[in-house]
């Protein structure tokens, strides 16, 4: 997902993006709890921080970001939940039927399945939650995850009305879903939050306030979320006691809150006054040794950025290699994050998807080395032609960034690193919010930007999606149409082979064009309380299930 960087992300046309499920890893602290209530704590009470990221809304339709997301997947609850190693497990359907075809499929919905204000959870309330989001009135940033589904492209470009899209409630408790053409990952995104359903009677009560705050949304899901007002840093996911499977929910509270500053949370861990924070750069070489300490995989990536359209330069391709050539990733993740971040091999990360025929890691296979290694020498040459061809003989720019440790260590290496190798160039750093620097990236209003994109499944398209020239999270305007066009047959073809090969003429594509520079591939070192047992962590898409977690004795 933005999962943008939170983030934060399915396969999609050539107009679409990506975001979801995840790259097939993931860490439990112990298996489900189900049997072992005698090894729970009497209080099951979970302090969790959020690193620096603001909560933006709990409206499924306009999530776009990592905490938004899995404050809304551990409230609300669709067609299945993503278990360990992303599994799909039951949801709110209790039984699946799909055609011979691939492209028809029916699911039976439990019926004992309630929202937080008594309404029984039906059919209608996919029908209703899918059409709103692709409805274009809506502005759903995820729709395009909707491409596909019968119609759904023809809806959110304006050819066609929401009420055409396939979907169908056949009485209360049996939907039926009409593709377009068969999709390998159709499962796991009917676990991602923009595929939830909404209750119509909480949308239409609240308005333009619906997702604005906890109390105004109604929640399906193992927990409700309480104490969010729409801008404070604290809030609290309380056991939901309507929830269908109420009896596999262990946690009577998760209090919640924004931390920024990685040494506030550790100072409040070490207090025992956090039961999770997250750490950063050389804290991690302290802790190193400590059996607290967990270092999960990411397949989140951090990148540069260069708005395109609104700044003529960095339309240049020469100016773009220029400043990606300047940069020594190794040095990056191992002096500047020092963090277990690795080098990146492209857009796509590594350990997300391998090839069906070789077998080989996708992104190391595809990688374009001029891409992501450091060449002084000719980025100082590919920037004087660049600055000829442009007609410039200085330059200034701004380096838009998170206000998180992470965030601000890796724009002051980049910022170094460009100032100090190619001449003419300054670079004003712009520290912002989280939130704000997704509401500039969205509004276009960024220079440079360093941004962050999560996979949402395991598939390339998850992350080259969103680079096409129509995908709302391609913010720097870059085009190709080489690149559209295999993204295009990727997500059309039904040969396995024919779309891996568009697949690869995608990533070389995009790394020999240098649409982006790619800096780092995330880990997430965390202290972790050892009594928390039964979470699971996925690497890509929603990272975190709390459903079946606990405080052990």
């Amino acid at each position: 997902m933005q999962w943008k960087s939170f983030a934060t992300i399915a396969a999609v046309t050539a107009t679409t993006g990506v975001l979801l499920v995840g790259c097939g890893q993931s860490s439990s602290s112990t298996s489900n709890a189900g049997n072992t209530t005698s090894e729970m704590a009497k209080t099951q009470v979970l302090n969790w921080s959020e690193n620096g990221q603001d909560l933006t809304t709990l409206d499924p339709s306009l999530a776009t970001d990592v905490i938004s997301g899995t404050m809304i997947s551990n409230s609300q609850e669709g067609l299945y939940r993503l278990g360990k190693n992303s599994k799909v497990t039951p949801g709110i359907a209790t039984k699946t039927t799909v055609s011979s075809d691939k492209k028809t499929y029916t699911f039976t919905l439990r019926k004992n399945a309630k929202w937080s204000n008594g309404d029984q959870v039906t059919a209608k309330d996919f029908v209703y939650g899918w059409r709103r989001t692709v409805n274009p009135k809506t502005a759903s940033q995820y729709a395009y995850l909707y491409s596909g589904i019968k119609n759904a492209d023809k809806i959110v470009s304006g050819k066609a009305k929401a009420s055409t899209l396939g979907i169908k409630a056949d009485g209360k408790y049996k939907l039926t879903v009409t593709l377009d053409k068969p999709m390998q990952y159709f499962k796991l995104l009917m676990g991602f939050v923009v595929f939830f359903p909404q209750n119509q009677h909480a949308v239409e009560k609240y308005g333009k306030d619906y997702g604005t705050s906890s109390s105004k949304m109604v929640y399906d899901g193992p927990f409700k979320m309480t104490g969010w007002k729409g801008t404070n840093s604290t809030w609290a996911l309380k056991r939901n006691t309507n929830y269908w499977d109420k009896k596999h929910v262990y946690l009577t509270k998760i209090n919640d809150q924004v931390v920024k500053s990685t040494t506030t949370a550790f100072n409040l861990f070490q207090s025992n006054k956090l039961d999770m924070a997250t750490l950063s750069g050389q804290q991690v070489k302290n802790e190193k040794n400590n059996s607290k300490l967990v270092i999960r995989k990411s397949s989140r990536l951090n990148y540069l950025e260069f708005n395109q359209k609104k700044v003529k330069l960095l339309a240049n391709k020469k100016i773009r290699q220029a400043m990606s050539l300047t940069l020594n990733r190794k040095q990056l993740v191992n002096d500047v994050l020092g963090d277990g971040s690795v080098t990146p091999k492209g857009f796509v990360t590594t350990g997300l998807a391998t090839d069906p025929t070789t077998g080989k890691d996708f992104a190391t296979e595809n990688t374009v080395k001029s891409s992501v290694t450091q060449d002084t020498a000719k980025a100082k040459k590919l920037w004087q032609q660049g600055l000829k061809e442009t007609g410039k003989k200085s330059v200034t720019l701004t380096l838009t960034h998170d206000d998180t440790d992470q965030m601000k260590a890796l724009a002051e290496y980049v910022q170094g690193q460009l100032e100090k190798e190619l001449p003419g160039l300054k670079v004003q750093s712009v520290t912002v919010p989280y939130k704000t620097r997704i509401s500039r990236e969205i509004a276009g209003n960024f220079q440079l930007v360093i941004s962050a994109w999560q996979a949402d499944f395991a598939d390339p398209i998850s992350d080259l999606g969103i680079m096409t020239s129509t995908n709302d999270y391609n913010f720097g305007k870059w085009t190709n149409k080489t690149y559209d066009q295999a993204i295009d047959t990727a997500n059309s073809t039904t040969s396995t082979t024919k779309r891996w090969q568009a697949l690869a003429t995608a990533a070389e594509t995009l790394g020999t064009d240098q649409g982006v520079a790619p800096l780092s591939q995330n880990v997430i070192a965390q202290m972790v309380n050892p009594k928390l047992k039964g979470l699971i962590y996925n690497t890509a898409g929603i990272n975190y299930n709390f459903k079946s977690a606990y405080m052990a004795k």
